[in-house]
């Protein structure tokens, strides 16, 4: 394994911290770093050869020829008393960084085999549409084959409501603020934008502004933060003049009267949209919403949970289903 970059020593790498490499640019052996922790622990070559269940002659050789890498003596044999040199003390701390960092790895990568049948519990906000959410569980299907997903669906405060109470392991949630009980790790960001029929003045328009949909009839998604980011980000801005013809929870009504001619509605980009329905940028004011990965503070992960968090974290959102 590489030594990690030490920095903290006078701002640089002394050359010896540097030559934890051989010329031939390959990493010493880890076996190196166990011999040499436990030598450095009982200051006695006997009982650091029998800690290691190696002869007292290979761990003395693995010794020498780690000194010989490194530059300089390690410890100094003074008859019966084995003392740490100045490089030794020098060199202690980083590798029991890369010993602890092995062992980290290895008890992930256990607790991931581990996972023989793992039920996962997520929450999702309703108003998150599926586009750019489906390859990542194709993902985890195929990264994790044993996870059993369960999703929940509802309003936002719903879904944090469930986190809290341990309902939920994990929740997707498109909010402008958080309680301070949750963590949230953006995923991606998605614009909004303004639906309406064809033929409606918007299909003319490259971009609609909000002062746009002054006069126009307005079908309200009952779940819609559109509110709560625009009184967040513009809280001076005055709302449009619009007249509310309808209000519904389902997003497919909305856009089944949309297609009627019975208005039209601010939407997330992302929502599944119907043939037929139109959309525009809203401008003026220019607003995105962050989807995020949401958990509990403090709340101590499953191997499920890890596993999961991790994938999304390394995951490539930027592109979504055709």
């Amino acid at each position: 394994m590489r030594l990690p970059h030490c920095c903290a020593i006078g701002g640089g790498c002394p050359r010896q911290c540097q030559a934890l490499q051989r010329e031939d640019g390959s990493p010493m052996e880890m076996h190196q770093v166990r011999y040499f922790l436990a030598l450095a622990d009982c200051l006695n070559f006997t009982r650091a050869a029998e800690t290691c269940n190696v002869s007292q002659p290979s761990l003395t050789k693995a010794i020498k020829k780690l000194e010989d890498e490194l530059g300089g003596q390690l410890f100094r044999r003074e008859r019966n008393l084995t003392h740490l040199t100045d490089l030794g003390h020098l060199i202690r701390p980083h590798l029991e960084a890369v010993m602890a960092a092995s062992s980290a790895a290895q008890c992930e990568a256990q607790s991931f085999q581990a996972l023989e049948k793992a039920p996962l519990n997520i929450g999702v906000m309703c108003t998150i549409g599926p586009r750019r959410l489906i390859r990542f569980f194709q993902r985890l299907e195929r990264d994790i084959p044993t996870l059993e997903v369960s999703l929940r669906e509802g309003p936002g405060d719903w879904i944090q409501d469930l986190m809290m109470q341990g309902a939920l392991d994990l929740a997707l949630l498109a909010q402008p603020a958080f309680p301070d009980r949750l963590d949230a790790r953006t995923l991606f960001r998605e614009r909004y934008v303004v639906a309406f029929p064809e033929g409606h003045r918007f299909q003319t328009m490259n971009a609609v502004s909000l002062s746009d949909l002054d006069g126009e009839d307005y079908l309200n998604r009952s779940n819609c933060e559109f509110g709560d980011y625009m009184a967040a980000l513009h809280p001076q801005m005055d709302e449009p003049r619009i007249r509310v013809r309808y209000e519904t929870e389902r997003e497919d009504w909305i856009q089944a009267m949309i297609l009627a001619g019975m208005g039209c509605a601010i939407m997330p980009e992302f929502l599944p949209i119907m043939p037929g329905v139109l959309t525009r940028e809203l401008v003026q004011p220019a607003l995105t919403r962050e989807i995020s990965l949401v958990t509990v503070a403090g709340r101590r992960f499953s191997p499920a949970v890890k596993a999961v968090i991790n994938l999304a974290e390394r995951f490539d959102w930027t592109t979504d289903l055709a």
